[in-house]
Parts: structure tokens; sequence; C-alpha cells
């Protein structure tokens, strides 16, 4: 079975390492505070200036005035910092971030990412994320594995306009767990619980690679 929302992030949560420092992008990302695991203390970051970001706020208990880049509602925990945007992006840009968490519309089997724009449409709140895929050694992209019309969004190359290039490490879909290789590929590390091989490599544009058996995601 296919994982919605919640089981990309509560993934992704499990590469969490104690004492880290982690931009959350917009969309999925922003989940990922909601299942950090036991015995580890990480520190959220978004890139409008807030350290400290708390769980998803629950719908009816949201503050207006508390938002993400991407305007999105937010919580705060106690002891979160608010800065303006030039110490936010010292921190981006001085690599003080140890772990990067976007959302995608295309990745390639080379690593790049088109998350900022679609010719014609407007996108709301690229944020920082030029910046970001510039600056972070470790970026993780969560996403669906294929669009509203059931199109692959990991190919071979990108057909909207790059954000970055040669930059993502590792996708987490609602189908699998894939590293990205640097001689180029999606390397296929886990599956949903109940999704085949074959159904992933179907729904995989691009070069996918695999060893033998591919064990399921523990969730």
């Amino acid at each position: 079975m296919a994982l919605d929302k919640n089981g990309i992030a509560r993934r992704i949560a499990q590469e969490l390492r104690d004492g880290w420092y982690v931009n959350l992008g917009i969309g999925i990302p922003t989940l990922v505070a909601n299942h950090i695991p036991n015995g580890i203390d990480v520190e959220f970051q978004s890139e409008n200036g807030i350290l400290g970001m708390g769980p998803f706020p629950i719908e009816g208990e949201e503050d207006a005035d508390l938002i993400n880049a991407g305007k999105q509602t937010i919580t705060s925990l106690p002891g979160a910092v608010f800065f303006d945007s030039s110490l936010s992006f010292s921190m981006i840009r001085g690599q003080h971030v140890q772990l990067t968490v976007l959302g995608a519309m295309e990745v390639s089997e080379k690593g790049d990412i088109a998350n900022w724009k679609i010719p014609g449409k407007m996108v709301k709140g690229m944020g920082g994320a030029m910046d970001l895929v510039a600056s972070a050694d470790n970026i993780i992209v969560a996403m669906m594995h294929t669009n509203k019309k059931g199109e692959s969004k990991l190919l071979s190359n990108c057909s909207l306009p790059l954000t970055g290039v040669n930059c993502v490490k590792k996708v987490v879909t609602n189908l699998a767990v894939l590293d990205i290789l640097p001689e180029e590929g999606f390397q296929l590390i886990e599956r949903a619980p109940g999704v085949t091989v074959d159904e992933i490599i179907k729904a995989t544009e691009g070069k996918i690679i695999f060893d033998g058996e591919v064990p399921e995601m523990n969730l």
C-alpha cells in the first residue's frame, strides 16, 4: 500500500540524528516535525527566520501570524528564536544545517531538483530553496512518485526549470526510498509496505537500480 504524506514524513524522520539542525521545506517536509524518533534532540529551521519549529499545527489551533517560508502555519517550541533573513541565510550559506528536507515537482537521476517554478503558473513561497541546494551537503526530497496524471516525477532529466544541479542525495516517495548514485541513477533501497518492485519500476522514468531482494520500509 502506498504511503500517505504522514507516512513519507515518518520514514524521513528515521534519517534524523541527535544534535542536528534541520531545515524543513514547505509541504510534506513540515510533517517531519511530528515524527521525531524517541531519544534524539533536533532543531528545525525555516529560512524565513525561525529556529525551533514544533509539530505541524492541529486544525483549528493554527496561529495565522506564525508561518514558514511558504506561508504555511506552523508551531514553535519553548525557547524558539526568531531572527531576520540575513541571519537565517548566513546559517544556511554557512553550512550550519546538517540536513535539508525539500519537496519537489521533479527530481532527476543525476540529483537535479526542480521545485521553484512552473512556467505560466505561480508557485507559492519558493523561500530559500536555491540557497539551500547550493549550500547543503545532505538533501532529502519528500514527494509523490507520480503527478496527478500518473506521470513519473523521477526522471532521466527534469523538464521544469532547475533549482539545483547534482545536489539531491535521497528521495522518499509514497512508493519507495531511493538513493541517487554519483554515477547517476536511482538506487532502490526500500519499498513501501505492499508495493512491488515492478510497480516502482513502472512509476519511475529515470534509470533505476536494485540488487536482489528489496526490503519493505519499517515504519
